[in-house]
């Protein structure tokens, strides 16, 4: 048989088999490698909408690891509003609380800020005078401006929230909140330190001056406040001072002798067995105790509930604009390190004094018109709370760039030295 018939032999019988195929399948062989080919380009490549979820649980994931403390502080305040201490205990509580965790947040701090740091932000003088001014003239100010467009109205607020608002305004700063989340915004922790003794250290000198200042104006608010004796202040003094040393210099101090004597062991412990995570559970310890005071005592049940509306807007106005005014200030003339520091110490409250001033300077009041007076900063510390925490993402994201620039500095500059 010749070559050109067996060819066409060849091809017959392949037309044939691709007949038989097209018949069986009803569609062409080469359909079945397209979709076969098709599917796996879809296994490669997941449609859209699972790529959106897949992104969804990744940011939402994130948040939760990153944001865990908000969370957690949501967790106790709602502990707090169901289950409280009882009122006779609630004393032995703050006691606790408030020098058992505050001690435990500084020891923390002197074991890991460099005593060289620290002595250099106390140097800072003219930082102490703008963050300080800010923390008690501009804030108060402004508190007292609200106040005042707010009291046009007398049957709408109650005179005790009223003057709660000028009292926030005037408490010096908090400690334990402005020290962690500093840290975890990588700001300048060492100045935070500084600013935040010092404020508190003012706190009981010039809060009453300011309180007294702005309301003697003879509002028709100011006539549920009775008169503040002097005696009661030196009794103020002797327990903030006593406060002052025990929980925040004495832990302190023995934090940086630990870092000095022994920097191996201490920053194994505080590294490699993440105990300096403690501070972020000491300081929800303390914001628990203030909330579980206050709805212990009825301070909440006592106001109306648009009452409590209004105050929940003003705080978020309040601490909005302190933060915004002390960022742009900042900005003018500090790095963004020292920035981060003010924006947390200057519109930060402390209830951890004010509610002993309050009591103080308020001693002829009936408690529940303490109370009043007190929910405005009870108010204002869990949102100041919430929103620091949820600055530190937007912080670290800011500050990331001049970080790298400086890890890649020091490199090169380790790199130059090492050279021979």
């Amino acid at each position: 048989m010749t070559s050109s018939a067996t060819s066409s032999i060849r091809g017959s019988d392949a037309a044939s088999i691709t007949a038989i195929t097209r018949t069986e399948s009803g569609r062409p062989p080469g359909d079945t490698e397209s979709r076969s080919n098709k599917a796996a380009d879809r296994r490669k490549d997941p449609p859209a909408k699972q790529l959106m979820w897949r992104r969804l649980l990744s940011n939402t994931s994130f948040f939760i690891i990153d944001q865990w403390f908000l969370i957690a502080l949501g967790c106790l305040i709602l502990i707090a509003s169901q289950v409280q201490v009882p009122i006779s205990q609630q004393s032995k509580k703050e006691l606790v609380v408030t020098y058992l965790c505050v001690a435990i947040i500084f020891l923390i701090t002197g074991c890991t800020l460099p005593t060289q740091v620290l002595l250099q932000n106390y140097k800072k003088w003219k930082i102490h005078l703008f963050v300080q001014a800010q923390s008690f003239l501009l804030t108060s100010a402004i508190a007292f401006a609200v106040v005042s467009l707010c009291a046009t109205n007398q049957g709408f607020m109650d005179e005790a929230l009223l003057v709660g608002i000028i009292f926030t305004g005037c408490v010096p700063t908090t400690i334990a909140s402005n020290v962690v989340m500093t840290a975890q915004a990588h700001g300048d922790q060492a100045l935070t330190v500084v600013e935040s003794t010092l404020g508190n250290a003012l706190g009981p000198f010039l809060t009453p001056l300011l309180v007294l200042m702005y309301t003697s104006t003879g509002a028709w608010y100011t006539k549920v406040l009775p008169d503040t004796g002097a005696s009661d202040l030196g009794e103020l003094y002797r327990r903030v001072f006593m406060q002052l040393g025990l929980s925040l210099f004495l832990p302190l101090v023995v934090g940086q002798i630990l870092q000095n004597a022994l920097p191996g062991p201490t920053k194994r412990v505080l590294v490699k067995w993440q105990l300096k995570r403690l501070s972020s559970f000491a300081l929800l310890l303390i914001i628990w105790q203030t909330y579980d005071e206050a709805f212990a005592t009825g301070a909440f049940t006592s106001v109306k509930s648009d009452n409590i509306v209004f105050i929940i807007f003003i705080s978020i106005a309040l601490y909005a604009v302190w933060t915004i005014i002390c960022v742009t200030l900042s900005l003018l003339w500090l790095g963004k390190k020292d920035t981060i520091a003010v924006a947390y110490c200057v519109p930060a409250k402390t209830p951890a004094m004010g509610v002993p001033l309050a009591n103080v300077m308020f001693a002829g009041l009936s408690a529940i018109n303490v109370s009043k007076i007190q929910i405005p900063m009870v108010i204002f510390q869990g949102f100041q709370i919430a929103a620091g925490s949820l600055l530190t993402i937007a912080f670290r994201r800011w500050i990331r760039p001049e970080e790298e620039r400086e890890k890649d500095e020091n490199e090169s500059n380790h790199t130059e030295n090492a050279a021979p």
